[in-house]
């Protein structure tokens, strides 16, 4: 009887001895879990911010090109304008046949 309890004995105390140190393993692994957590959080954070910034900074850069823009066609608009009034000026005014014959015969009667 005395080897059964000697034996019992030792398998407690192994049994024991293994939930122990399942058990630090245990908050080892629980720390290392959470450090890891805490660290992609903070990559997270970090990357969304960066994300903002660059949202934020390519929005501005949109709105600047785009008042650029609408500067750059209103000035085209202009030029455009102006050019094709310049056109107009230089050239001259066609009038349909029967007041050509006219304007001629008034020329020529104006010359005698």
């Amino acid at each position: 009887m005395a080897t059964l309890s000697k034996e019992a004995q030792e398998r407690a105390d192994s049994n024991f001895k293994k939930k122990e140190i399942q058990a630090r393993e245990a908050s080892k692994a629980m720390a290392e879990y959470e450090s890891a957590r805490n660290a992609e959080r903070e990559k997270t954070a970090r990357l969304k911010l960066l994300r903002e910034a660059k949202e934020a900074a390519d929005a501005v850069a949109k709105e600047a090109a785009k008042a650029a823009g609408v500067a750059q066609v209103k000035v085209a608009a202009e030029a455009k304008a102006t050019k094709a009034a310049a056109k107009l000026a230089l050239k001259p005014v066609k009038k349909p046949a029967k007041k050509r014959a006219r304007a001629m015969a008034e020329a020529e009667g104006d010359e005698e």
